[in-house]
């Protein structure tokens, strides 16, 4: 995270419990990508907590760089086309489904062009005002970034999951805030805010798992 390696360390160990916690709930396979988010944010905010180290002398700067390119490859490559992929998958069949592939092939695009970046460009990783920043010329394109947003957010507005559409809000509403107030260091902190909220998710499945469970309950109850 953008303060400490104890910061990031901390995040990932309780967003390691809501993801288990959040598995627990899943009933259907096509789910579980989805159900998986927040287990996927522990393992980033876990890399972090180990790039912090690495800047802080605590691990060699081999250690630190691997573990600052799968930070920056799941940030930058995979959620963008991770993220609609998970929503289409739950979402069923209907112009809602059908607009959230689009997206899911527009993450895909911004996936190869930002891995491809991460892989063959050099990259830098240094602490700029209490947070860390992560600079690639590649990936820092402007109209990447744009795509990127659109698939990213897009997907999760247009679910038609109430929960899925409210952490969709809170990220573009938190991306804003990041964009206007730390720029310098906007792959570290809204991350770190979209893995805090990604804690949403776990409500989202609980609440479909206690609604299977009535169910059953009402089926097996006698007329």
């Amino acid at each position: 995270m953008c303060f400490s390696p104890t910061a990031s360390f901390v995040s990932a160990g309780l967003l390691a419990s809501i993801g288990g916690a959040t598995w627990r709930h899943v009933r259907e396979p096509r789910t579980l990508l989805f159900a998986s988010v927040p287990m996927l944010f522990a393992l980033h905010q876990f890399c972090e907590g180990m790039v912090w180290l690495g800047l802080d002398g605590r691990i060699g700067p081999l250690a630190r760089d691997h573990f600052a390119f799968l930070f920056t490859l799941y940030a930058q490559g995979i959620l963008p086309l991770l993220m609609p992929a998970a929503v289409a998958l739950m979402e069923p069949r209907g112009w809602r489904r059908n607009a959230i592939v689009g997206l899911t092939a527009i993450g895909a695009i911004v996936c190869a062009w930002d891995a491809y970046g991460l892989i063959f460009v050099p990259s830098r990783v240094f602490v700029d005002h209490f947070s860390i920043a992560y600079r690639n010329p590649l990936t820092g394109n402007l109209s990447i970034s744009l795509l990127y947003i659109l698939a990213t957010c897009g997907s999760l507005l247009l679910s038609s999951h109430r929960v899925v559409r409210t952490y969709g809000i809170l990220n573009v509403i938190v991306l804003s805030i990041v964009q206007l107030v730390r720029a310098y260091a906007f792959a570290s902190v809204w991350c770190f805010y979209a893995a805090i909220m990604s804690a949403m998710i776990y409500w989202q499945f609980r609440r479909q798992a206690l609604t299977v469970t009535l169910s059953k309950s009402d089926a097996a109850c006698p007329a």
